[in-house]
């Protein structure tokens, strides 16, 4: 506690000693009012006086005179008579100040040691500038220890941050050797499925044919028991028993009224009767009838057909109905199982959901032979471990697009950034949630409810002075009749990660502040340690 009271003493010691100093240097440098130590020079009261545009040479007494004689308003640095002159503030004790000459003695104290207000006897300007000094030097200081600090922690951060990006490039390295050794197995296992499913088809095609002729024998038996009732048909449309049915006679039943605008087309006709103008017995129990049948059983309220076209949808349940359940094993899978070389993810999701593929197995119909079920149960396994090599190596592959991702990211001079990669950060206003996903999304989420408005994705690093001042991003949700929205994040040197504030300057633009120890980088320059001239 001593030694911090006898620190405190020193330094007002010090101060006092540099202003006394300063004050030496001033009475001993002669000057005008208005003008600076280093320009004192230019002002030699033994001389005539030569503006500094070189437009006019004039004698030493005409300077703050309170009438401009030169152009560019060097003869009179103390008044207001110029009005593109400057004044100088020497604010001893504090920072030095240049003031447009029309603030000279308009009754405002803007210089802290009050020199521009030397007229104005009535207004009392009160010199604050070693106060105001004192305050810039501790808050100064508190930067400097705050940098300090800060520039230890940003090391660890590069440190932490080049030691990701290793580790990154080694996974890749390692993903890269898995992907050739998997896309080898895949190559093997597919040639392993392909000949599976060869003998599977062959062993299958006894059971497809015999399948294929009870269908045909259970149509036939349909056939023969609906026959009487197509005749009936038949004979009650041939008005004119000419033992032909054609499109006039049909266009006379509205049963035919496919569209329901109250007339049979000619179209309509034809389609009824597969797209002749007339048939006979034979062809309409043979292809007329499968298409008439759906539209009898609806006007008599037996049968509601299936969305989309009537006589169609009659045909396509028909022969669904008639489908060998075997023949989905030569398509095991293919449904939920993308090609390797696919769209992206994204693309892949928008995709219409597809029903799963069941291999067969000894308990499904139809029931097969011994040795045929070993031949179906032998595909099957094949055609599971080709789908399980294909999902490692498009899983291979999604690692190996996000690392590249990854390293492709600009996290500093000294990948002091990285630490930042994969962390949220949150700020609450009176209205929304603020949530800044580093070099990766901004979210601006309202507190009465869960819907999220994107506010950019990452672009890049927009800083003048310093690149890494600025983190942008851009694409986010469009305003309702505006531009699509962005932010920009203005990074500053803090002892933590924080979000310190979050406005909209502009419509759809927005502005984050976010303090963090990897923005602490210490200056190289000796621009902080630049003495004033009047000290």
């Amino acid at each position: 506690m001593r030694r911090q009271l006898l620190t405190i003493n020193l330094n007002h010691y010090i101060f006092i000693i540099l202003i006394v100093i300063c004050q030496i240097l001033t009475s001993e440098v002669p000057r005008p009012r208005g003008v600076s130590l280093s320009r004192a020079s230019l002002y030699n009261p033994e001389k005539d006086f030569m503006c500094f545009d070189g437009s006019l040479t004039i004698p030493f007494s005409q300077i703050n005179d309170d009438y401009c004689d030169c152009l560019d308003g060097s003869d009179e640095p103390g008044t207001s008579a110029c009005p593109n002159g400057i004044f100088y503030c020497t604010n001893a004790g504090h920072t030095p100040l240049n003031l447009d000459s029309s603030r000279v003695n308009d009754g405002v104290c803007d210089c802290c040691d009050g020199s521009d207000e030397y007229l104005n006897m009535h207004l009392k300007c009160t010199n604050n500038c070693f106060e105001l000094g004192q305050t810039a030097r501790e808050e100064r200081q508190r930067q400097a220890e705050l940098l300090k600090i800060g520039s230890q922690i940003r090391l660890e951060f590069s440190q932490k941050g080049i030691q990701l990006k290793q580790e990154k490039k080694e996974k890749l390295n390692d993903l890269q050797k898995q992907q050739t050794e998997a896309e080898y197995l895949l190559n093997e296992k597919e040639g392993f499925k392909k000949e599976a499913e060869e003998l599977e088809g062959k062993f299958l095609e006894h059971y497809k044919k015999i399948e294929e002729e009870e269908r045909k024998k259970k149509e036939e038996e349909e056939l023969e028991r609906s026959r009487p009732e197509m005749i009936e048909t038949f004979n009650k449309y041939d008005s004119n028993q000419d033992g032909f049915v054609d499109i006039s006679e049909l266009q006379s039943r509205a049963t035919f009224d496919r569209d329901r605008n109250g007339e049979v087309s000619e179209d309509e006709a034809k389609f009824f009767l597969n797209e002749e103008t007339s048939v006979d017995l034979e062809t309409f129990i043979k292809s007329c009838w499968v298409r008439i049948k759906p539209f009898l059983m609806i006007e008599a309220g037996t049968f509601k057909p299936p969305a989309g076209d009537n006589g169609e949808a009659d045909q396509e349940q028909t022969a669904d109905a008639t489908e060998p359940e075997h023949e989905e094993v030569e398509d095991l899978n293919e449904k939920e199982h993308p090609d390797i070389d696919g769209e992206d993810e994204e693309e892949e999701e928008e995709e219409e959901p597809q029903e799963e593929v069941k291999p067969v197995s000894a308990n499904s119909s139809p029931k097969y032979d011994e040795e045929t079920q070993k031949v179906v149960d032998a595909a099957n396994d094949a055609r599971k471990e080709y789908y399980s090599a294909k999902d490692t190596v498009n899983n291979i592959k999604s690692e190996i697009k996000d690392i590249e991702r990854y390293l492709e990211i600009d996290f500093g001079s000294d990948d002091e950034y990285a630490i930042l990669e994969g962390s949220s950060f949150e700020y609450t206003d009176h209205e929304y949630i603020y949530k800044l996903y580093p070099f990766n999304k901004i979210i601006q989420q309202p507190k009465s409810s869960s819907l999220e408005t994107h506010l950019g994705t990452w672009s890049d690093w927009i800083g003048t002075q310093d690149k890494y001042s600025i983190m942008h991003y851009t694409n986010g949700h469009s305003c309702w009749n505006g531009p699509q929205r962005s932010t920009k994040v203005y990074v500053t040197c803090g002892s933590e990660n924080k979000v310190t504030s979050v406005s909209e300057p502009s419509k759809c633009e927005y502005q984050f502040d976010f303090t963090t120890p990897a923005a602490c980088k210490e200056q190289t320059n000796d621009s902080e340690n630049d003495v004033h001239d009047e000290l």
